[in-house]
């Protein structure tokens, strides 16, 4: 087959080289977005003048029976199919003739291909975004149905404060409420059409870009040709962004594993995404979580490949360039799969409250007790230690700090008196925290309407866009 590119070169191509440059067997997935950019391109080189109205409709149609045979799964792959475009334009060329060839004029694949991609973000984006508030819902949902449950907060994995598990879930839908907002970020960015720019200096004809990126949904055009073809920061910002997203669903995992443990038992990730071993019966693997705490590295490995690839390269379009693509499908392949599921274990998860208590202890109260000699016109510094002593004393007599006598916390400070029994309440304690942002009830039902009223705004501030077809 005559390549798009031969008629400057007199001898063949080495068949290795053939398979090393070709990027058909992945950029295919492309094709959807290909052909519904060389749609919106024929009709404004016909506008232009470039092709009359005969030949812009025969190659539209064509370009449509392309696109039923992708569809159907009965496109046939030829051996000069070297990219999505070439495959594209091979085939329609075959289906409507010689007229085919005018399709490119002006055009370049750099401006293609840069096109498609967008238009590929934009739609997969959407689609992310949509699941990524699928898993806010089951965090409030999860949230709501566990208000008043207390289990032990941790800093340095040790236990350190009461908190309320419906504060913890809520930890991760602002985590989340973030991730939302750097994707809406990027998809503004990604809404900007490069088409146009030829392969590098712009197009010589009267093609209206304005119009262009308006007939395929574009709220912008690129203002600088050469940037346009060699941006790839929509991709990079796409691959960050799943990264930082991808850590988050690691972290809460990594909660939920050793909650999920014996050691624990928090809670029970459901038989739908667990598994068993194959040589222990009794084994419950939490292998959902296991996979998204996995997976993490494989998407963050994708974003610094990206960047290496972009850190070297000069001005314009380098066939280096050509390496953006896989990373970018296989994280959001990867993501498709992985907030499903962490969605999926937040909606079944068993809470076990029981649990939860029983690992309250005295020493997580250390802080009620200095801030119970503070009332009593204690500074606080003299107070940490006080309490730190009474700490030790009931380490060494092998007491909870609820054991020791009122005569042993009068020697160490004779402000205590009685009432410091009322301290000994690990709902109380996590009551105290009223104020905005934390684990207290009143506090806690705040975080809650605030989160709904987000989500409900969030979900008419993208999703509602839709591409051109």
């Amino acid at each position: 087959m005559t390549k798009l590119w031969g008629g400057r070169f007199s001898g063949g191509v080495d068949a290795l080289m053939e398979r090393f440059n070709a990027s058909f067997p992945f950029d295919r997935r492309l094709y959807r977005e290909d052909i519904e950019g060389s749609l919106a391109y024929a009709r404004a080189i016909e506008r232009a003048g470039v092709l009359t109205a005969a030949e812009s409709a025969a190659i539209q149609d064509g370009l449509r029976q392309v696109l039923a045979e992708f569809e159907a799964g009965a496109f046939v792959e030829q051996p000069g199919d070297e990219d999505i475009h070439t495959a594209v334009e091979r085939r329609l060329r075959e289906l409507i003739g010689p007229v085919a060839g005018k399709l490119h004029t002006g055009r370049s694949r750099n401006d293609q291909v840069a096109t498609d991609l967008r238009l590929y973000l934009r739609r997969e984006l959407r689609l992310r975004r949509a699941e990524l508030r699928g898993l806010q819902e089951a965090a409030l949902a999860l949230a709501e149905r566990h208000l008043d449950v207390v289990l032990p907060g941790y800093t340095h994995v040790q236990r350190a404060q009461p908190v309320r598990f419906s504060h913890w879930v809520l930890s991760w839908f602002w985590a989340w409420h973030r991730d939302l907002e750097r994707l809406d970020d990027c998809l503004a960015r990604a809404d900007v059409l490069p088409l146009g720019s030829g392969a590098l200096a712009g197009t010589p004809l009267a093609v209206d870009r304005v119009a262009l990126a308006s007939d395929l949904g574009f709220a912008a055009v690129s203002e600088n040709s050469m940037d346009a073809v060699r941006d790839r920061d929509c991709v990079a910002e796409a691959l960050s962004w799943a990264a930082l997203l991808s850590v988050h669903l690691s972290q809460m995992a990594e909660d939920l594993i050793m909650w999920s443990s014996a050691e624990f038992g928090f809670v029970r990730v459901a038989d739908a995404y667990s598994t068993g071993s194959s040589l222990m019966p009794q084994k419950r693997n939490p292998d959902s979580l296991e996979l998204i705490r996995g997976k993490t590295g494989r998407v963050i490995g994708h974003l610094t490949g990206l960047l290496v690839t972009l850190k070297g390269l000069p001005s314009t379009y380098n066939k280096d360039l050509q390496e953006d693509k896989e990373p970018l499908f296989d994280v959001l392949d990867t993501l498709a799969l992985t907030v499903p599921v962490a969605t999926g274990v937040l909606e079944t998860l068993q809470v076990r409250p029981e649990r939860m208590a029983a690992a309250l202890d005295d020493g997580m109260l250390a802080t009620d007790l200095a801030d119970y000699l503070v009332a009593k016109g204690l500074p606080f510094r003299q107070a940490h230690e006080v309490v730190g002593q009474a700490v030790r004393l009931a380490e060494d007599r092998g007491v909870a700090l609820s054991g020791l006598a009122l005569e042993e916390w009068r020697g160490l400070s004779d402000l205590v008196d009685s009432d410091v029994s009322a301290v000994f309440s690990h709902k109380r304690s996590a009551d105290r925290r009223r104020a905005r942002g934390g684990t207290g009830a009143e506090a806690v039902g705040e975080q809650l309407r605030r989160a709904r009223a987000i989500l409900e705004v969030s979900g008419t501030a993208v999703e509602g866009g839709q591409d051109a077809g």
